[in-house]
């Protein structure tokens, strides 16, 4: 398993994951930046941070390409809970053998929800099945599992995937994703930034990335990640704060200065 986290982390300990693998769930709104698949891996491929997230489907877009690349982290799981009014049934569904799968896309980690939804008791249990499932497959391959914590509002405040970021919620589940096996966490900011070396003491020694959520502005995302890395985070997991931004090579530039470097936000902000 050591050789595969090492193509996810550099010799720093730290990781910046680009997840492009939002077309997986069906929300039409996840697709803006990400229209031209081949395009959209490409421009952050040029930009190389370390990881990139792809689904089963997508993960091609990268792995056929030529030379020094970023590692791939293969999502094994969907579900439908994205959309601003949740559907009368809920799932969220693993992928068929899909440590096999990874290994033979040469994956360096497979990523799996947690999802902790208002109300929605059968949708976490089905998560926590997923990975009870999913642990004894990896260790057998050898394969990192990531597994994603995520505390989410009420679909009808703001519509799906939004950040719960209270931190009495986030830690109890980040705690469960380290009980359940996980070898990485991908975890909520909290709504304090300055509180976030909890969540690193509760996962118990296991590499946490933060995920990014929503869209923000330029120096709000590069503000939070040096708060986020000073307070012990290995790393981070950005989507639409990459794909959906104008210069997506000048933001993962500035981002990976901040993950690595140690780089001021305002010297980040200089590079986009």
């Amino acid at each position: 398993m050591l050789p595969r986290l090492n193509r996810l982390f550099a010799a720093d300990g730290k990781c910046f994951n680009v997840a492009i693998d939002h077309g997986f769930f069906g929300e039409s709104s996840f697709l803006s930046g990400i229209e031209n698949m081949q395009s959209a891996v490409q421009t952050v491929v040029a930009a190389m941070p370390d990881v990139v997230q792809l689904s089963v489907g997508q993960a091609r877009h990268l792995q056929t390409l030529r030379g020094r690349k970023p590692a791939l982290a293969l999502r094994s799981d969907v579900a439908n809970v994205y959309g601003s009014s949740l559907p009368n049934m809920l799932f969220s569904e693993m992928l068929e053998s899909p440590v096999e799968q990874a290994v033979r896309l040469d994956a360096a980690c497979i990523v799996v929800n947690l999802l902790m939804l208002p109300n929605q008791p059968e949708l976490h249990r089905a998560c926590v099945q997923n990975i009870l499932k999913l642990k004894p497959l990896c260790e057998q391959l050898a394969m990192p599992m990531m597994v994603e914590p995520l505390v989410m509002q009420n679909n009808s405040s703001r519509g799906g995937y939004m950040v719960d970021g209270t931190l009495e919620k986030i830690l109890p589940l980040v705690r469960q994703a380290v009980e359940l096996g996980a070898d990485i966490i991908k975890a909520d900011p909290c709504d304090n930034p300055l509180e976030y070396h909890k969540v690193i003491e509760i996962a118990s020694g296991i590499p946490v990335l933060v995920r990014g959520g929503g869209r923000v502005s330029d120096q709000e995302i590069l503000e939070r990640t040096s708060v986020l890395m000073q307070q012990g985070a290995s790393g981070i997991v950005y989507g639409r704060n990459v794909i959906q931004h104008p210069r997506p090579s000048g933001i993962t530039k500035a981002l990976m200065a901040i993950v690595h470097d140690g780089a001021s936000p305002s010297d980040a902000l200089e590079m986009i």
